[in-house]
């Protein structure tokens, strides 16, 4: 039995192999990637569905973050951003990589900074909302590593303790530092998918300061009243959603519902102390609001605002877009809606 089907698929390809072959070069050409990137708008994201609160008050409209579509381009997408003209194509070698690092330290510090953003947006919301959070914890993450250190830790450990002495901030590293000399070896323990490591750097000497050679971020984990949880996919990552998480967190805390029944997307980072930071892709992420039909976009102020304000004129985009600097701010000129 085997041998008669083998026999057949044997004459069938004999007498199809022309085709057989012309099917496998289409099909490699229209996969094979191209050293290129391809950005366009991508939509939005309903924080909704990232974050849960227990007992939360109901909320008519809705908080919503951007994102940017990012295609890593094949001969069908290269010659379709050509043809549509909205599509931009960024060679490989421009896309801003630092010294020593690759694509995936990038992808391992934007889900510190997701991180970050989220416990950020935390804290400001519920202070904001008179619910103190507690802090139950803290990790200093590496973030940055100098091409001219003399180390083998790696973006994304977290620093438990630096000569046996525990580490809960960059402070603490530049406090002990002072008693290390130019030239000294140093041992790290740290801790990097759930492994602990002992690891090492060397205090070099740049700008006439001491150093390791390393950048640390500092993330606090808070306790909470009422509790809240975040579920957010792996691959979801970067800082710039967390102005509307903060804004969506505080409107499940207080009485009044501030989005009105509007429909909000916008982008921004958000630190500790409320401010609202710039952010990359911009234009991307207002078109990706248009096309969401959102109603309100809010975004940083300054460069950001000015390219979408531009953006509006060109385009006749109809969204009312709102610059906002703090969280304060944005709480303010969303009570005028």
């Amino acid at each position: 039995m085997f041998t008669k089907i083998y026999e057949k698929i044997k004459q069938f390809i004999k007498n199809n192999y022309l085709s057989l072959l012309f099917y496998i070069v289409f099909i490699a050409v229209m996969i094979y990637p191209l050293p290129y990137y391809i950005y366009t708008g991508g939509g939005t994201i309903d924080v909704e569905d990232k974050i849960s609160i227990f007992d939360a008050n109901h909320v008519s409209g809705s908080f919503h973050m951007c994102y940017v579509e990012e295609i890593h381009a094949t001969i069908p997408t290269y010659l379709l951003a050509h043809i549509l003209g909205n599509w931009d194509v960024v060679a490989k070698e421009d896309v801003t990589l630092t010294e020593n690092e690759n694509l995936n330290d990038i992808y391992v510090r934007d889900k510190i900074y997701l991180r970050e953003a989220n416990q950020n947006a935390v804290l400001v919301a519920y202070q904001k909302a008179k619910r103190e959070p507690k802090i139950i914890d803290t990790h200093a993450y590496v973030v940055y590593v100098d091409g001219a250190s003399n180390t083998d830790l790696k973006i994304g450990d977290e620093i438990l303790t630096v000569d046996g002495i525990r580490i809960k901030s960059l402070e603490d590293i530049l406090t002990l530092l002072k008693k290390y000399e130019i030239g000294d070896k140093v041992v790290f323990q740290v801790k990097n998918e759930n492994k602990v490591f002992e690891k090492y750097a060397v205090v070099l000497e740049k700008e006439n300061k001491k150093m390791f050679g390393i950048a640390i971020n500092t993330i606090f984990d808070y306790q909470t009243d009422p509790s809240i949880e975040f579920s957010f996919s792996n691959r979801e990552s970067g800082p710039s959603g967390g102005l509307m998480i903060t804004l969506a967190i505080y409107n499940k805390l207080i009485p009044e519902d501030i989005t009105k029944g509007f429909k909000i997307a916008g982008t921004g980072t958000i630190d500790a102390d409320g401010n609202v930071g710039s952010i990359g892709g911009v234009k991307y992420k207002l078109k990706g609001a248009v096309a969401d039909n959102a109603d309100v976009f809010l975004v940083p102020n300054g460069e950001n605002y000015e390219e979408c304000i531009e953006l509006q004129k060109k385009y006749h985009y109809d969204i009312k877009i709102i610059g906002v600097s703090t969280f304060d701010e944005a709480i303010v000129k969303l009570s005028r809606l």
